[in-house]
């Protein structure tokens, strides 16, 4: 995996992946930054909703439950000192399907967070405390 991160002016920064995909991140405006695009550390919680999601639309997927949408809401605390790391991560999804099984989903989850999301387990091998919740809509 390889990822080039170029200086775009003042704070803002455009990273690229190997196949093209750019995103582009800025600082806040008190530091000079001109909200072009996400904070850096937006981005590493950005990831961490992406890969949860992933393995728990799969799992689900293999587990033939029905789901037509899933939406996580990453929230996340730092601690007041430089650097200001992630001190705790709360991830809530929001799976919306048809007849879905709530232990299949409380199941998903459960996988994600201990054995499948590289992101979760690096955060809390970092000593992130990362909690998850989650709620079902029938859709």
């Amino acid at each position: 995996m390889k990822i080039e991160v170029s200086w775009q002016g003042d704070v803002a920064f455009e990273g690229k992946d190997a196949n093209g995909h750019s995103v582009i991140m800025d600082g806040p405006e008190e530091k000079g930054g001109q909200n072009k695009g996400f904070r850096p550390m937006s981005l590493l919680l950005a990831g961490m909703g992406g890969c949860s999601s992933y393995d728990v639309i799969q799992i689900l997927q293999k587990s033939r439950q029905k789901v037509t949408d899933c939406k996580v809401s990453v929230e996340a605390e730092r601690v007041d000192d430089v650097p200001a790391v992630f001190s705790k991560i709360h991830l809530h999804f929001v799976v919306k399907g048809e007849a879905l099984k709530e232990k299949q989903v409380e199941r998903a989850v459960g996988l994600s967070a201990d054995k499948y999301c590289s992101a979760s387990i690096m955060m809390q091998s970092a000593g992130v405390e990362v909690t998850h919740s989650y709620e079902i809509i029938e859709a």
